[in-house]
């Protein structure tokens, strides 16, 4: 029987979610990716366990994660019976639903219909009588905002989820739909953008309005697919993401494009006493603006690794400039 680590709690860094009363460890496991039916279970359960006992107490889940759709929050759903259940209080579990999951109409973006049926099939699906935190996985431009908005705020006020979320969405939506929640009372508390070193979009005005509007900020992608890690400083590997020509994620010419960049940024990391990865990690977390790093993993040693990253947050002013000079190099 599983009996989580006692001194979890010693060595995590918790931030708390914008202006709300919420913490999230600096560093949550996302199961976007090995945690799906056609993933080895016993290393999901195992990097579970692991990450709990490293102090991460929040998992993040979608819908349509897998694959199949659906399997990632099945699994995760025996994870928690098995080993979890006499500490379902101590975490924070979260789940999203925006994109295709199902056939016909009504299995796709922002509607009501979708957003409240796709809930009740993940609270199933994990054996849960709410989650933590429900996303709006991303802007659904045939649905008025205002529907999609009051379908989150139902979920809240049906017990079935404490807080709310959006992913995906610019400054502008972001701005408007904090707007709409405030109208209604609703604990709308935090954004989850992709942001790394080399993906900036959200310096482009979102993060003003995080601050502005007291709102937390999950980020994921933090290694760019993999790009910000030692896995393609010579090249890239016949087993790697990128040799596969099916991933829409990351394509050979991205690290191409890329690589003297990255052994740059490797060599920087080196300087401070960081892997690479440890190094992208520390870095988004450096202003204290992004209250967590959502990280994914294929096995327990590269949950270990991200965790090493909160060693070393500091950024002296020389550092940062190297690393602007270097992304911005085209050469």
């Amino acid at each position: 029987m599983y009996v989580a680590n006692s001194d979890r709690y010693e060595k995590m860094i918790y931030n708390r979610v914008g202006k709300s009363g919420l913490k999230l460890p600096a560093i949550s496991l996302g199961l976007w990716h090995n945690f799906g039916g056609v993933d080895v279970y016993e290393n999901s359960r195992q990097m579970v366990r692991a990450a709990f006992d490293l102090g991460i107490t929040h998992f993040d889940l979608a819908n349509n994660y897998g694959p199949p759709p659906g399997s990632a929050e099945e699994n995760f759903g025996q994870i928690l019976k098995q080993d979890f259940q006499p500490y379902r209080d101590e975490m924070i579990i979260s789940s999203k639903a925006g994109y295709y999951m199902w056939a016909g109409p009504y299995g796709d973006g922002g509607s009501k219909k979708y957003l409240v049926a796709s809930l009740e099939q993940s609270l199933k699906r994990m054996n849960l009588d709410y989650v933590d935190i429900f996303y709006s996985h991303r802007p659904d431009e045939e649905t008025p905002i205002e529907e999609t908005v009051e379908a989150l705020d139902l979920m809240v006020r049906q017990g079935k989820a404490l807080y709310i979320g959006i992913s995906n969405y610019s400054a502008e939506q972001t701005l408007e739909m904090t707007k709409l929640f405030k109208e209604l009372r609703t604990p709308f508390i935090i954004h989850q953008p992709s942001y790394s070193i080399f993906n900036r979009w959200i310096e482009d005005g979102l993060k003003d309005v995080l601050v502005d509007q007291g709102l937390g900020a999950i980020a994921f992608s933090p290694l760019a697919q993999g790009l910000l890690t030692d896995r393609y400083l010579n090249g890239i590997p016949n087993d790697s993401r990128a040799n596969r020509s099916t991933s829409p994620f990351l394509q050979k010419e991205n690290v191409n494009a890329t690589i003297q960049k990255v052994q740059k940024l490797n060599e920087l990391a080196k300087q401070r006493g960081q892997s690479l990865a440890e190094m992208a990690v520390s870095w988004i977390l450096r202003d204290g603006i992004v209250t967590s790093v959502l990280i994914g993993a294929s096995k327990v040693i590269q949950i270990e690794a991200n965790v090493r990253a909160l060693d070393n947050l500091s950024f002296n002013q020389k550092e940062l400039i190297e690393i602007e000079n270097i992304v911005k190099n085209d050469s």
